[in-house]
């Protein structure tokens, strides 16, 4: 094709004017995607301790342009340069690209003793890479065979020591008729650009370095290419998009129920009056109380590390919100934490949320996966990890069902800190490549908090009755307590039952369920002959957990919405006797960690047996809740690990 072009004199101009212009056309018309892996990111950019060879295949040499300007764009003094064939060919291709900031070298590999100025441009080649320039090649040029990695990239990467970065591309385009079937790239459609982990050529058997950089390079292709997973991403985003006047109406019925601050569930849409501050931000998302409790302490070093950065926690419930806002006043430099509610999983929302807050780094915590959000970070280039990552054989199960969707979603993160080996095999099955298990968050945490005054107290008004905990219930478990609180009452008739709601909204119509019970929300005490005494204040775990030696740990019981269980550390930090229903495996490593010193109950009467007998066993009750406490040796570093690997991830991008 290009032959036809390689004339001299005015037809040679002509052809010049007209390609470039075409290219001009057709690539900034290109609404393009740069997936760029992000140990490739700094060395694209300059920022890495050395050069770069970035090799693409001969057939999307007609997209390097949109590359180049994508690195240019980002570091204005970068200078890369292009090998080419030193025939009519690449003469002409080194006119075209020459306004857009590369530079070219002219050679190839010479073959049958014909000099083809491989060893000339070798030298200037490496004279480039050691000043520190990026050097941009096609493996299989000039002449292939297609898709066939020739000898001379292999040498140039060894003798230079710069890795390689594989390059795939794909777009709307023509494809010529060519050896290499060259893609010429139509206007006005979408394209891609796949940027893969940067190889490093050693000196290995240089037929296995050339299968390797093959491979690499054919991966990239793969996946520039069209494919299931972007369809399904597609598909997710549209129906997100459709769906978003049904999330705006349900919006107002959750406000209506006490689910969302009135003035604020316009946050769920990505708006805000708030204004970003100045500076270094890095968002974390924590959706509900267990989540946001497990940041706390990364939030902390965070602040103490950096002491300009400013925190933006989301967080999906008004409890979580209403926790975080207590508990930042224990933190030093707290007021450099900044609260939004997340915007729902819609494209448009989230990226007015982004544009708003432009954080420099992101962090999801737990098992957080919203493909929309994830998709608009790394299109806007946000470093995303994921803190505490934990994945359930049902949610696993879940993904499964869109594999692809999974695999490209899990992608987009540039680590992924998994809370245990079983968590990071779940997410390995579904493609998550860039995973460790440095630890459980919830491990590392520090005793709940509790008001010295209001603790002493509550161990008065208790002190002189037979008094068990059930904490962190969800709705219908409370009809399983008040069936096992009553059996236990014919043996102890002045039991008294602390019932504490995970969701404190629910106090009203749990106290009206069991004869008008005592509110402490609405500042009420249990009288001698009150059966149950209703905590539904937020906050106040820390408070029960010291005051209630007898502990059982809800969300466990089976039932309509119940499944997981809550993390029974908390507990036992304060040497609680525990139980807990079968249903743990949102915790199953701590409550495996605990071992016996957590009994299992499966229903009310196995619930009732064990509160009877841990009542009438106090020697029995006192020593497994030392064997608990003992079990809960916090692993203290970890705040700190994960925060200077965010801030790193932040000065990274």
């Amino acid at each position: 094709m290009l032959k036809r072009l390689t004339g001299a004199g005015a037809a040679r101009a002509s052809a010049i004017v007209l390609l470039r212009a075409y290219l001009r056309l057709t690539i900034g018309t290109t609404r393009w995607t740069f997936d760029i892996h992000p140990d490739a990111y700094p060395l694209l950019t300059g920022q890495g301790e050395q050069s770069v060879l970035v090799a693409f295949w001969h057939e999307t040499l007609a997209l390097t342009p949109a590359l180049l300007w994508w690195s240019i764009a980002r570091n204005p003094t970068l200078r890369p340069h292009v090998l080419i064939s030193r025939n009519r060919d690449g003469r002409l291709i080194a006119d075209i690209i020459a306004p857009w900031g590369a530079g070219t070298i002219a050679g190839s590999t010479d073959r049958k003793g014909k000099d083809k100025g491989g060893a000339a441009a070798l030298r200037q080649l490496l004279a480039l890479i050691r000043s520190g320039d990026p050097v941009v090649i096609t493996p299989d040029g000039p002449r292939g065979p297609r898709r066939q990695v020739e000898q001379g990239a292999i040498g140039l990467a060894r003798l230079s020591g710069a890795p390689i970065v594989p390059v795939g591309g794909w777009c709307a385009s023509w494809r010529l008729g060519g050896w290499d079937r060259m893609m010429l790239p139509l206007p006005f459609g979408r394209g891609r650009i796949v940027c893969g982990a940067p190889i490093a050529v050693t000196r290995e058997d240089q037929d296995t370095a050339r299968a390797n950089l093959t491979g690499a390079l054919d991966a990239a292709m793969h996946a520039a290419a069209p494919a299931p997973a972007r369809a399904a991403q597609q598909l997710w985003a549209g129906l997100a998009t459709l769906l978003a006047p049904a999330l705006t109406l349900l919006l107002h019925r959750r406000l209506a129920r006490g689910k969302e601050i009135r003035g604020r569930q316009r946050e769920r849409m990505g708006l805000t009056t708030q204004p970003r501050p100045p500076g270094k931000l890095v968002w974390l998302h924590a959706a509900s109380v267990g989540e946001t409790l497990s940041i706390l302490p990364v939030i902390a070093e965070l602040l103490a590390q950096n002491a300009s950065l400013h925190v933006l926690v989301t967080t999906a419930t008004v409890t979580a919100a209403t926790l975080l806002e207590q508990r930042l006043a224990d933190i030093k430099g707290g007021t450099r934490v900044i609260h939004q509610f997340i915007p729902l999983d819609v494209p448009r929302w989230i990226d007015r949320f982004l544009r708003r807050w432009r954080p420099d780094a992101a962090a999801l915590t737990e098992s957080e996966l919203w493909p929309n959000l994830i998709e608009a970070c790394h299109r806007q280039r946000i470093p995303l990890a994921l803190l505490n990552a934990r994945l359930s054989d049902r949610a696993r199960a879940g993904w499964g069902r869109v594999p692809g969707l999974a695999a490209r979603m899990l992608g987009r993160f540039a680590w992924i800190a998994a809370r245990s080996d079983r968590d990071a095999a779940r997410f390995r099955t579904l493609g998550a490549e860039r995973i460790d298990t440095p630890g459980d968050l919830k491990n590392a945490a520090p005793p709940l908090p509790a008001d010295p005054t209001t603790l002493a107290h509550v161990r008065a008004l208790l002190a002189h009755r037979p008094v068990w905990l059930a904490a962190a219930t969800h709705a219908g478990e409370e009809e399983e307590i008040a069936k096992a609180a009553r059996q236990i009452r014919t043996r102890y008739p002045t039991l008294l039952t602390v019932i504490v709601p995970r969701h404190p909204e629910r106090g009203p119509a749990i106290a009206e369920g069991l004869d008008n019970a005592p509110r402490r929300a609405a500042g009420q005490e249990p009288g001698p002959e009150d059966s149950f005494w209703i905590c539904d204040t937020l906050g106040e775990l820390g408070l029960f957990y010291q005051a209630v030696p007898i502990v059982f740990i809800g969300n466990s019981l089976p039932g309509p919405g119940r499944r997981g269980g809550h993390n029974p550390l908390e507990p036992a930090r304060f040497g609680a006797t525990l139980a807990t229903g079968p249903l743990t495996e949102n915790f199953l490593d701590a409550f495996t960690r605990l071992g016996n010193a957590v009994h299992i109950v499966p229903d009310a009467d196995a619930l009732a047996k064990w509160v009877e007998t841990m009542l009438a066993d106090p020697a029995r009750r006192t020593e497994a809740g030392q064997q608990a406490a003992s079990a809960t040796h916090a692993a203290s570093t970890l705040p700190n690990r994960l925060a200077t690997r965010l801030l790193a991830l932040m000065d990274a991008c």
